[in-house]
């Protein structure tokens, strides 16, 4: 406590926001892991299961938008208290007997902990943007790339928390157990966290809510076929094919993607070294075009790998471990580039629509994997993957760019 009361105030409130992030993300990451392993076990399919994530998508898209207003109006510390306050009642639901944990009743408490998210997440990274001066860019990349990093590499960490907590405690317990966890966090956050942080100088109107920012919406765009093209052939496409093609048990698969999450973080907060911040420089519209051109061959070249002579696993786990990387800093980048577009006043107006247009994506690419998946297999789901990052990068030619 000693240590933590000699640095400056802002570094204080960042790591208490980044404490915040990184507890909600470990019961985020444990809760998804652990919804599937049970229902997994219970019978459930792969469609079935990742059915009762649709409501956790759908709310997400809501509470971004109407988030952002909410923090610009009350503060950014109580949309994150409110986001943890909310993911503990969510853990809560799903203590109850196991004949109540009907799908419409696990459903209802995925959206809560949907709304809990992103309450939390758009808090987290609008927060930022309010405890580094505009003149400090490089510091705001750093800071916005490492807590986007660690959050990626703590949901992975998650994955692996949700199975150990399942086998030692049972789906009850490990619930109950990251339930009073997160309560003991909660309250703390209550008594730390800053009173006016996010809070806009003058009430912003509903109507607000829609960014009149071009850049905004120039970003918002690109970001929603970015993470389309992530979750078309990752969220249900890719583990079932491991399951069902190559024969990989759930831990296996549930382990590899684990530790690609993992890798996908790390790779994440380093991206400003990877993007050229040691020469002084920091990303604009330039940026972003050229590594989500980078990108977009990448699911087109495995889906013909998969049709040729070569091992399927390897081309599949090689692709994987590729795209991984540099959509990781596809996605520093597009996260840095909204907390330098957003306004200071209000910042969670503008950072919320971004995070809403991300989550639309999340929802497309879910849905889109199902469907085509089950239609038509992995390969076209690979081109519909190529075709939107393609989107993305044209879309990203209009973005501003560094004066010379």
């Amino acid at each position: 406590m000693q240590a933590l009361a000699r640095l400056s105030p802002e570094v204080r409130q960042y790591l208490i926001v980044t404490g915040n992030y990184w507890a909600f993300t470990l019961t985020d990451g444990a809760l998804r892991m652990l919804v599937v392993l049970h229902f997994h076990a219970l019978g459930y399919s792969p469609l079935q299961i990742a059915a009762l994530f649709l409501f956790y998508e759908v709310f997400g898209v809501i509470t971004n938008l109407v988030g952002g207003y909410l923090g610009a109006r009350l503060g950014l510390n109580r949309t994150m208290n409110l986001g943890l306050a909310m993911q503990v009642v969510a853990l809560l639901m799903l203590t109850v007997p196991a004949p109540w944990l009907t799908v419409a009743w696990v459903m209802g408490a995925q959206a809560l902990s949907g709304i809990a998210k992103d309450l939390n997440k758009m808090s987290a990274k609008s927060s930022i943007k309010l405890l580094v001066p505009d003149s400090q860019q490089g510091t705001l990349y750093k800071w916005v790339a490492i807590l986007t990093g660690s959050k990626n590499a703590l949901k992975g960490v998650g994955f692996f928390l949700g199975g150990l907590l399942l086998t030692l405690l049972g789906f009850a317990g490990a619930v109950l157990a990251m339930a009073a966890v997160l309560a003991v966090i909660w309250l703390s956050s209550l008594v730390l966290l800053r009173k006016d942080l996010g809070k806009a100088k003058a009430k912003p109107k509903f109507k607000d809510i829609l960014s009149k920012s071009p850049a905004i919406n120039v970003l918002s765009a690109a970001r929603l076929f970015l993470f389309g093209a992530r979750d078309v052939w990752f969220v249900i496409a890719l583990p079932v094919y491991l399951s069902t093609v190559f024969g990989w048990n759930f831990w296996m698969v549930g382990g590899f993607l684990a530790c690609w999450v993992i890798g996908y973080g790390i790779v994440q907060s380093i991206a400003p070294a990877i993007t050229g911040k040691r020469s002084g420089k920091v990303p604009d519209g330039r940026a972003a075009f050229i590594w989500a051109a980078l990108l977009a061959a990448l699911p087109a070249a495995i889906a013909v790998g998969l049709t040729g002579n070569a091992s399927p696993q390897w081309v599949l786990i090689g692709g994987l471990l590729l795209f991984g990387a540099l959509f990781a800093v596809n996605s520093s980048l597009h996260s840095y580039l909204i907390v330098s577009y957003a306004k200071e006043d209000g910042v969670s107006l503008d950072v919320g629509f971004y995070y809403m247009s991300n989550a639309m994506g999340r929802l497309i690419g879910t849905l889109l994997s199902g469907w085509v998946f089950q239609a038509y297999g992995l390969q076209a789901c690979l081109w519909v993957s190529s075709l939107f990052v393609l989107l993305a990068a044209l879309i990203s030619l209009r973005l501003p760019r560094h004066a010379h």
